[in-house]
């Protein structure tokens, strides 16, 4: 395994990591690793998978067909005042 070393970090930032590790009942280190695993496994499946989570969260919303795109038309604001 890789170690990583982060110098200059702020003791507020310190002291927030001491306290998750607490409430979770881990060591700081271990803390870090989650915070780490979490990050990097939630940024590769929201750059990747974004479309595909929306279709999925919309399956069965009633729409058949694709939506037609919006390009150079002009649109009307609601009137808010009826």
């Amino acid at each position: 395994m890789a170690q990583v070393i982060v110098r200059n970090v702020d003791d507020y930032v310190k002291a927030g990591l001491k306290q998750r590790a607490s409430q979770h009942g881990w060591s700081m280190e271990e803390e870090v690793r989650q915070i780490l695993r979490r990050a990097v496994s939630e940024e590769g499946q929201t750059r990747l998978n974004l479309g595909s989570r929306i279709a999925a969260r919309f399956e069965g919303a009633g729409l058949d067909e694709p939506l037609p795109e919006l390009r150079g038309e002009n649109i009307a604001p609601m009137d808010l005042d009826a």
